[in-house]
């Protein structure tokens, strides 16, 4: 599952404008998926007694076979796909128009992000690759990818080979995973991933040999 929907996560805020969290502090605050905490400080009422954060072994749970899966037929699956695209979907849009309210920060050097009007000193990255920055983050404006990263992954068209080579790699199709894996049950993908998909792009160069002795001599 996480491999799909890759989990993000960040400090909770005891409030939203408490101070600035320091290194020596960051066990003191839970790590929770960072658009939940996103929604917690727009106003969403989560009980203190939910589990924000799934233990490994839950995690290790839902990765194995669901009871009654197998029994799903064609017409079932489509469903759950056509639900889950639309969950999708729903959860990227909603989390873009919160950034348009809320403030949320990622670090330009790892990827932490820190939902709130300011950043954390927990050094959680850099120490040794950026020692100029003393370990300390390199905050820009987050956007819905950082709290909702697409995955993105090859998806091979009716025109492709039927192993993708690393030659045409510029010519091939891309989707997000979750799309990809919706289409297989039958979900129609929507027609804003056109592009990406380069539906009616090339398959590759006719003679990667040409094209790569070509690409050469424009080098040299």
């Amino acid at each position: 599952m996480n491999d799909i929907l890759v989990p993000v996560e960040t400090f909770h805020l005891k409030n939203m404008f408490q101070n600035v969290i320091r290194h020596d502090q960051r066990f003191d605050f839970d790590r929770i998926p960072a658009v939940v905490e996103l929604c917690w400080q727009a106003g969403v009422d989560v009980p203190h007694d939910e589990n924000l954060n799934p233990s490994s072994s839950n995690l290790e749970a839902a990765n194995g076979n669901v009871d009654g899966l197998e029994s799903l037929s064609p017409n079932d699956l489509a469903v759950v796909a056509k639900k889950t695209l639309e969950a999708w979907e729903a959860l990227r849009s909603g989390v873009e128009k919160l950034l348009l309210v809320y403030p949320v920060k990622v670090c330009k050097y790892c990827s932490e992000v820190h939902v709130g009007p300011s950043g954390h000193k927990a050094r959680l990255c850099g120490v040794f690759k950026h020692e100029s920055w003393k370990g300390a983050h390199f905050w820009t404006k987050a956007n819905v990818d950082n709290l909702v990263p697409p995955k993105i992954v090859w998806r091979r068209r009716p025109q492709d080979p039927p192993v993708l080579v690393k030659e045409g790699r510029d010519f091939y199709g891309r989707v997000p995973a979750v799309l990809d894996l919706c289409t297989k049950a039958g979900v129609v993908v929507p027609a804003k991933y056109n592009i990406l998909m380069k539906v009616q792009g090339l398959s590759g160069p006719a003679n990667y040999k040409i094209a790569a002795a070509l690409e050469g001599q424009a080098t040299n």
